[in-house]
């Protein structure tokens, strides 16, 4: 009887473990999950000036996404974007950006992802986020209308780190 419940007891430990290993490689197995820097030669901004760098880091937990991106513009001025929001096509904060004060997600498939970004209820931003197949490269395309009035056609690509 001693031997039989130390083996439940060992299986049952066992299985725990198998459970939360697998649970934790499928989130760290999302394509977007982690952190990606800008590469400019691939990249093109118009009108531009393209930033000087932009790191993007991405928390991936299910369908939420937890986006920080730190940006040093042609300037030398560093901005700090970020949102907390699921791939679900409702609207979260979007916070760093005076342009937009909320983001909505919504997947296309497990690569890719398209965006809206509104200001007070209007939409003001749309564009796509895809990583490769190979998930070593993130294309973020965005269209918008800028301040002076310019339209704003960005194709960034980010290498995984």
């Amino acid at each position: 009887m001693f031997l039989t419940l130390r083996k439940t007891t060992l299986i049952l430990i066992l299985a725990t473990a198998v459970t939360a290993l697998c649970c934790l490689s499928a989130q760290a197995s999302d394509p977007a999950a982690g952190i990606w820097e800008l590469n400019l030669e691939k990249s093109n901004y118009s009108p531009g000036p393209p930033p000087t760098s932009k790191t993007r880091t991405y928390e991936v937990s299910g369908l939420q996404d937890k986006m920080i991106s730190k940006t040093i513009d042609a300037k030398g001025n560093q901005f700090v974007h970020q949102y907390l929001a699921y791939r679900d096509g409702k609207d979260y904060p979007f916070e760093g950006w005076l342009m937009a004060d909320t983001i909505t997600l919504t997947p296309v498939d497990a690569f890719k992802s398209t965006y809206t970004m509104k200001k007070a209820g209007e939409v003001v931003v749309t564009g796509t986020r895809e990583v490769s197949k190979d998930e070593k490269t993130m294309t973020i395309t965005m269209k918008y209308t800028n301040a002076q009035g310019q339209k704003v056609y960005n194709t960034e690509v980010l290498d995984k780190r």
